[in-house]
């Protein structure tokens, strides 16, 4: 048993074990013992406690060495998505390729594959192929979050690492015209 977990009471550890798998602390609060009235108060109460904490982290931790997921290959997963190439699904004649002829990305970033069978007065007459791929713009987004690049703090006073600043240059070429400050008293002329 771990030092910090000599340090809590049952319930406390029933309630690092329960959020560990909601990461809801007012439904762990309830599913720990403690009243539904008051389990969120509670719940909140238990999430700043150093020890339970200390142990919801080590918990997490021993969770992600046992599933071997980690933030890592959290990223890769959704990096995969997110820059997926629909045209690496299919042949250059455009059929659906075998899903053993598609490269690991490729089917790592398809969600679902259904095929219909067509027919015309009861024979077959081919067959319609639904690929379904995993939510390219979430992804995006996560990624995009993760990085900071979603951040509503972001100023636009021409940080040369402000991301938005970056995308409309990337967008529009160096087009963007510079800003001139005016001196205090002064008037904004440009003399050229």
């Amino acid at each position: 048993m771990p030092n910090n977990a000599r340090k809590l009471t049952a319930r406390q550890q029933a309630y690092a074990a329960a959020y560990i798998v909601s990461l809801n602390a007012t439904q762990a609060a309830k599913e720990a013992g403690y009243s539904a009235k008051t389990a969120s108060q509670i719940g909140e109460r238990l999430l700043r406690n150093v020890e339970v904490a200390a142990e919801i982290e080590r918990l997490k931790r021993e969770r992600s060495e046992r599933t071997k997921i980690d933030a890592d290959r959290v990223l890769q997963e959704l990096a995969r998505i997110a820059f997926f190439d629909i045209g690496k699904a299919f042949t250059p004649d455009g059929a659906l390729k075998p899903l053993d002829e598609m490269d690991e990305d490729t089917r790592r970033a398809l969600a679902g594959l259904e095929f219909v069978s067509l027919t015309s007065d009861g024979e077959h007459v081919g067959t319609l192929k639904k690929v379904k791929i995993a939510d390219k713009l979430g992804a995006l987004g996560k990624l995009a979050q993760h990085l900071g690049m979603l951040d509503p703090k972001i100023t636009l006073k021409g940080d040369a690492q402000n991301p938005l600043q970056l995308l409309v240059k990337q967008i529009q070429g160096n087009s963007l015209k510079p800003v001139h400050e005016v001196a205090r008293g002064g008037d904004e002329r440009d003399d050229a």
